[in-house]
C-alpha cells in the first residue's frame, strides 16, 4: 500500500532531489516533467533536458527515489522488478510535480507536459487512468480529483504496459496528446504490450502517435548501460531527440 501522505509534503520530499534546467527569459516556459525509469535519475536525463532546453522549454528531472530511501541496488532489487514503487503509486510524483508546476510564475500553466522513459511511462500512463481514486493509488490525501487535467501533452518511451498496469482495468480520465516510441528489439518490456495500450487509448479518444523503433532495444539511448539486454544506438537517439524536438516545436 502506498505511505498516506498529504500533497504538499510530497512536493517538499521531491523538491530536494529533482533538477530544473529553463531557456533564458522571466518566461512563462512551456514545462516538461521527466520521469527516469526504474533505476533512477541518470546523466543521460540532462541531455533529454538539453533538447528541451533548445526548443523553448524548460525540464523538471524528477527523482522519486531518495526521499523514499530507495538506493541505486534497491531500485534495480525492488522497483525494476515491481516489488514496490509500481507505477499507479509513483503516479503522485507526477501530480505533486503538476501541482508545483502551475503555481510558478515562470511556467505557462496551459503548456506542461511529462516525459516517461520505461517505468517513467508506465507512471504516465496509469496516471491518467486514475480519476477520482487518486488517494488510493498514490496515497496523496488531499489532492484535487481533477489534478490530471493539467497535463497537456506526454511523451513516452519503451514504456512498461504488462500485468499491474491500470491501463489493463480502468479507462483513461484524462485525455492528453500521447507521443510515444516503441522498440521491436524490447527484451525488458517488449513491444506488444505497448502497442496494445496505446492502440486502446485511442479507441478511448486520445490522440496517439507511435514511432516503431524496429532495431531498437530497451533504454537505446542510455550510452553507458551496462544491462546485457541493452544496446545503445547514437543514430536512433538523434532519431529520437529530434521526434521529441517536433513535439515540444509543436506546442510552442
Amino acid at each position: 500500500m502506498p505511505r498516506r501522505e498529504r500533497l504538499e509534503d510530497r512536493i517538499k520530499a521531491l523538491s530536494q532531489h529533482w533538477d530544473v534546467m529553463r531557456p533564458e527569459g522571466p518566461g512563462p516556459h512551456p514545462l516538461v516533467i521527466q520521469l527516469p525509469g526504474c533505476g533512477g535519475k541518470k546523466p543521460f536525463q540532462q541531455t533529454w533536458a538539453q533538447v528541451a532546453k533548445t526548443n523553448g522549454a524548460a525540464a523538471l528531472i524528477i527523482d522519486s527515489h531518495k526521499h523514499r530511501g530507495i538506493t541505486q541496488m534497491g531500485a534495480y532489487a525492488g522497483v525494476c522488478t515491481g516489488l514496490r514503487l509500481r507505477g499507479a503509486e509513483r503516479a503522485g510524483d507526477l501530480i505533486a510535480a503538476l501541482e508545483w508546476a502551475k503555481r510558478q510564475d515562470w511556467v505557462n500553466p496551459s503548456r506542461i507536459y511529462a516525459a516517461g522513459w520505461s517505468h517513467g511511462g508506465w507512471t504516465i500512463l496509469d496516471a491518467l487512468c486514475i480519476g477520482d481514486k487518486i488517494e488510493r493509488y498514490t496515497g496523496l490525501r488531499d489532492a484535487a480529483a481533477n489534478v490530471m487535467d493539467g497535463l497537456a501533452a506526454a511523451f513516452i518511451l519503451y514504456p512498461y504496459a504488462g500485468i499491474g498496469s491500470l491501463t489493463h482495468v480502468r479507462p483513461a480520465a484524462c485525455k492528453p496528446a500521447i507521443s510515444a516510441i516503441v522498440c521491436g528489439d524490447d527484451k525488458i518490456v517488449g513491444s506488444r504490450s505497448p502497442l496494445r495500450v496505446f492502440e486502446r487509448l485511442r479507441t478511448q479518444g486520445l490522440n496517439v502517435s507511435v514511432a516503431f523503433f524496429e532495431n531498437g532495444t530497451h533504454a537505446f539511448d542510455e550510452m553507458d548501460a551496462r544491462d546485457i539486454r541493452v544496446r545503445p544506438d547514437k543514430a536512433l537517439v538523434a532519431r529520437a531527440h529530434a521526434l521529441y524536438a517536433a513535439f515540444l516545436s509543436a506546442r510552442l
